[in-house]
């Protein structure tokens, strides 16, 4: 797999994945969610391909105390094969190259196969609760 910074060709095929990985709701506009990233840290959005074709993503960020990372994708036909483990030493590299202490990610409850990905990666269940507020409505 070969791991490159997001480009605006890549839209499509990324909005793709992340269906097929489940990670899209009603209430989020994914397009959005991409054109917000691309203004903020845009180097920390990177794609996976494999013979030219887009088959992994990942939205990084680092605010200066901790780091972050969501829509953490591979898709169906490459997940346990490694790829996902590989970008997301990539993340991890890269946010210690600029000094970030932590990586928090957010994961649902209910998503019992990435949470034993991350479990797999020595990730471990802060003892915190994530708190939300919308202040931009998508729709």
């Amino acid at each position: 797999m070969k791991i490159r910074q997001f480009d605006k060709k890549d839209i499509a095929s990324v909005i793709s994945l992340w269906k097929q990985c489940g990670l899209t709701r009603p209430w989020n506009n994914s397009q959005q969610d991409i054109t917000r990233k691309l203004k903020v840290q845009p180097e920390l959005f990177v794609v996976g391909e494999v013979d030219g074709q887009v088959m992994a993503s990942a939205m990084a960020g680092y605010d200066g105390h901790r780091g972050s990372v969501y829509y953490l994708a591979v898709s169906p036909d490459y997940q346990e094969s490694g790829y996902g483990r590989k970008i997301m030493a990539w993340i991890e590299q890269t946010l210690l190259e600029m000094g970030c202490p932590k990586l928090n990610i957010v994961v649902r409850s209910s998503n019992k196969n990435v949470l034993r990905f991350y479990d797999a990666l020595d990730y471990v269940t802060d003892d915190v609760i994530s708190l939300g507020k919308r202040i931009i409505p998508d729709q």
